[in-house]
This record gives structure tokens, sequence and C-alpha cells, in this order.
């Protein structure tokens, strides 16, 4: 048995304590993670929908609504809502579909890529840090554990978002 395959065994039989102990850091290391996007987005009366909407129409410029409705999980009604903000204050602009004018595409403008910046760079710096103290194993295995903590359909879509960005 490799040592890959004798940790993983190892990994079976973790007690509910330890399971509890992960549950936690989760929810600390989520806590962290939004902390410094939360203060930024919070001076403009943002949320974290509007985090969300702004950072995945920056990975994929053009997106449709009804893509970003699916990467989001979100109603149609509050999507709405995040959108007419983002176009209201200029962040965001919505354009007729080339290929089917009845789509509507979404891009950032240069304000929203600036305040996209400003979100990520500070998510960055966090997990840039968290990163190199834990060390590229690490790394490696805390991706896996996300990967496998999507539902199937989920990851797939996840999935499908990286190699788009590959």
């Amino acid at each position: 048995m490799n040592e890959t395959s004798a940790s993983g065994e190892n990994l079976l039989f973790l007690t509910d304590e330890q399971l509890r102990k992960g549950i936690e850091a989760m929810f600390f290391a989520y806590r962290g993670f939004t902390a410094d996007p939360d203060r930024i987005l919070s001076e403009l009366a943002y949320g974290r929908a509007h985090h969300r909407a702004v950072h995945f129409i920056n990975r994929s410029p053009g997106l449709t609504v009804n893509a970003l409705l699916s990467v989001l999980g979100v109603t149609k009604q509050s999507l709405n809502r995040v959108l007419r903000t983002l176009i209201e204050d200029g962040l965001v602009e919505s354009r007729v579909g080339r290929k089917d004018r009845r789509e509507r595409q979404l891009f950032l403008t240069e304000k929203g890529a600036e305040l996209e910046r400003r979100l990520s760079e500070a998510q960055r710096a966090r997990m840039r840090t968290a990163y190199r103290t834990a060390g590229p194993q690490a790394v490696a295995g805390f991706r896996q554990v996300l990967e496998a903590m999507m539902d199937e359909q989920i990851r797939a879509q996840y999935l499908s978002l990286k190699e788009v960005r590959s």
C-alpha cells in the first residue's frame, strides 16, 4: 500500500470531534476570507451577492444572464435586483446578445473592473499567504477536499469553468 492510500484510509476513520473541528475551521476560514471584501462592499452598500456577480462577470466577459443564474444558483428575481443595482451604479453593462438578440450579455465597466480588482486582491493576498504557509501538497489536498464536497452537478459546472479559464 502506498503512502497516499494509507493516509487516505486513515481519513476514513475520522471521529465526530475531528469532523466538527474541520467544520468549525471552515466557518472561521470563510469569515476571514470574506472579511476584507465585506468591508469594501459595505462602503458601497453592497453585499456578497454583488461580489459573486462581479466575480463571475469578470471571469467570463459576455456571460449571459441565464448562465450567471446557473452559476450563482439564485432566483431570477434575486439576480435581477443585484444586476439592476450594478448597472445603475455603472459597474456592469448589459448588451444584447450577438448570436441571440433575446439574450443579455454582461460585461464589467472600467469602474466595475476596478471594484473587482479591489475585492479579489484582498482575497488573493489571504489565499496566497495561506497557501505558502501550508505548502504545495496541502494546497492540492485542500482543492481535492473542496471539489469532493461539491454536489456532482455543481462540481461539473465548476470544472467546466476551470477548463474555460485554462
